[in-house]
């Protein structure tokens, strides 16, 4: 099938046979094929770099209104922001926190790119725009099934239908066990695919040696047959996993390609890279000199210095411009290799010749487990850069005792199912007031209609899903977000939460701190920041040992101007790292540098930068919740807003 034979514009058809694209792929072929263009539903499950972008292409230039993108990560949606407005003749508009525009001004786009929460926050404030969208195109649908962020994207899909009734959705996903549930679910049709442009060999090193897959059997061939087992030099200990993930990347380097090196730590990711730098791979300077350019701290010194080296490292501890920058010289080929955390397979489009994946374990909390298959298969497809490589490899570094369960484990086996988790107690009282302060219901039966259309309704018995609904409502009477009297409605105190976009858990801290402050005979700007990061909405800083006692004084000097007392915490541990958090916002906004403080508290600028934004948010929040909470403390959370 040829791009000119499809419904496109004259303009637009011109625009992608400028680029190479001429014939459409096997699964993109097949989209059409299942009315892609003519405002059916679909679920494209396929592997990465199979054409899933331009299927969603399709979708909204053919949809009889406007587009809208739902992505699960800022990054990605500044890629496919730039990719969409790249089209002839067409308006693009984005929200993600990091690039706004007015909530009216989306409207008059024919496509917005946003993240899950941004749309939901659009759905709650009651969004014109939302009403008019023709087609919603979901990428990486399968997250519906992960923590923390999935149950938004559930709901979101769930109320999206409410609001705009008969719109197409167009879901995007990897390859996962259950496909047709999720087609179910969205009342979609599904293909469902294994084509790849680029062919994808999967292997094990161990001992000096690697394991390819052959196709037609998934398992290791003999030696020489084919190439599919080989023997790989490597200096030093053939046994030793760093060593090994040396040698993988800078043949893949020797030989004219590039490489992404997975590892389970940011100090890994830098470690690595500073180790394959010194290698000198290659030569990046004006790369170096931007990053250089971005700012003065020492992370950025170090990635500027390994990138003079050809090489880089990507993780949550990089300030956003530095990722930009490292994954755009990447796909311009400046740079030869990445050493990177598993951040960097979600999503955003960096293709290797060569993937290595040094560690398939990470530390959860309570000890050292398995990456999740579906987690690795998404690394492993990175590998392949089309129309530059003939095939691409993937490797997975393991000894003799873990090769057969590498094997097993993760070349072998398929990814996992996609499940709900909306049934998380935090999750479901978060979205079940978002549907009563929404107006979206007025009765426990309006709320259970609601939720009916989430994919954990859609595999739950009745009875289970309105026990659950029950605890939820209790939860947030006692909270005292909603009332359930002659029906359900939102308390001010409870719209307000949900308009602010904050969970009930962080709504009720907040009010506990405003009372608590009012009894208080010191109330600073600390006190607002203790307040606000010392809520599920803010995101962890890391306490190290050796900083440990230093905070622990730091809150015995300031415990006049904390409303937590720090022998009445359930969690000292946590309400202590809350307090370098705050710490750490404080001095940002009483002068200090980045410089400064990433390194006096050992925390990434990236670190920095997201909590920064994070605060600003979450003060905007509070002082909202106070102008309906009857409090008498003056807590500045305002003026604490506008120094950040």
């Amino acid at each position: 099938m040829r791009v000119r034979d499809l419904p496109l514009s004259a303009a637009v058809i011109d625009h992608f046979e400028s680029r190479g694209i001429e014939e459409l792929y096997p699964p993109q072929a097949a989209a059409v094929e299942a009315g892609v263009c003519e405002g059916r539903r679909l679920v494209a499950a396929v592997p990465t770099a199979s054409g899933k972008t331009f299927v969603a292409t399709l979708a909204m230039l053919t949809a009889d209104g406007p587009g809208l993108y739902i992505v699960p990560l800022r990054a990605l949606a500044r890629e496919k922001y730039e990719t969409f407005s790249a089209l002839p003749g067409v308006s693009v508009g984005i929200s993600t926190g990091d690039f706004d525009e007015r909530a009216t001004e989306l409207g008059d786009h024919d496509i917005v790119v946003a993240t899950s929460e941004k749309v939901d926050s659009a759905i709650r404030n009651g969004a014109d725009w939302i009403a008019d969208l023709a087609c919603v195109v979901v990428d990486e649908v399968h997250l519906v099934g992960s923590e923390g962020r999935g149950p938004t994207l559930e709901v979101t899909l769930a109320t999206l239908g409410r609001r705009a009734p008969g719109v197409q959705i167009v879901a995007l996903s990897a390859t996962v066990a259950n496909p047709d549930e999720l087609a179910d679910w969205l009342d979609a049709g599904l293909v469902q695919s294994t084509w790849r442009p680029v062919d994808l060999r999967t292997g094990v090193y161990a001992a000096g040696r690697v394991g390819f897959d052959s196709e037609a059997s998934k398992t290791p061939r003999a030696a020489g047959d084919d190439g599919t087992e080989r023997d790989v030099s490597v200096p030093g200990d053939p046994a030793d996993a760093t060593d090994a993930t040396d040698a993988l990347v800078t043949e893949a380097v020797d030989d004219g390609g590039q490489a992404l090196a997975f590892v389970r730590s940011r100090r890994e990711a830098e470690t690595l890279a500073e180790r394959l730098a010194a290698a000198d791979l290659g030569s990046s300077p004006e790369v170096a000199d931007e990053i250089r350019g971005l700012d003065g701290t020492e992370t950025g010194r170090r990635l500027a210095d390994c990138v003079e080296g050809g090489v880089a490292f990507h993780h949550a501890g990089l300030r956003s411009a530095h990722r930009v920058a490292v994954e755009r010289a990447f796909r311009d080929r400046e740079l030869k290799a990445i050493c990177a955390t598993p951040t960097l397979a979600a999503g955003v489009n960096v293709p290797a010749r060569r993937v290595v994946v040094r560690d398939q374990k990470r530390y959860t909390g309570s000890g050292m487990e398995w990456l999740p298959t579906l987690e690795v298969h998404q690394m492993c497809g990175r590998a392949g850069r089309p129309h530059l490589d003939p095939y691409g490899e993937a490797v997975l570094v393991g000894d003799e005792t873990t090769r057969d369960e590498l094997w097993e484990r993760y070349v072998e086996a398929g990814p996992e199912r996609v499940d709900s988790k909306l049934a998380d107690p935090n999750a479901l009282r978060t979205h079940v007031l978002s549907v009563v302060a929404s107006d979206f219901a007025a009765s426990r039966e309006g709320v259970l209609d609601v939720l009916d259309a989430t994919f954990f309704a859609h595999g739950t018995p009745t009875s289970e899903l309105g026990g659950v609904v029950d605890t939820a409502i209790a939860d947030l009477v006692e909270m005292g977000m909603i009332v359930d009297e002659d029906g359900l409605a939102a308390t001010d105190l409870g719209a307000q939460v949900s308009r602010q976009y904050v969970t009930p858990e962080t709504g009720a801290r907040v009010v506990d701190g405003l009372r608590t402050a009012t009894g208080m005979a010191t109330v600073t700007g600390l006190t607002a920041l203790e307040i606000v990061c010392d809520t599920p909405d803010m995101q962890d800083t890391y306490l190290g040992n050796r900083e440990r006692a230093d905070m622990y004084q730091f809150a015995q000097d300031h415990a006049d101007e904390f409303t937590t007392r720090m022998g009445e915490t359930e969690d000292f541990e946590g309400w202590l790292t809350a307090v370098k958090t705050a710490r750490v916002l404080y001095e940002w906004t009483e002068g200090a540098s980045a410089e400064d403080l990433v390194e006096r508290f050992r925390i990434g600028p990236g670190d920095l930068e997201s909590r920064i934004e994070r605060a600003e948010w979450l003060l905007g929040a509070a002082d909202a919740i106070a102008s309906v909470v009857d409090a008498d403390a003056a807590v500045p959370f305002r003026e604490r807003r506008a120094r950040l």
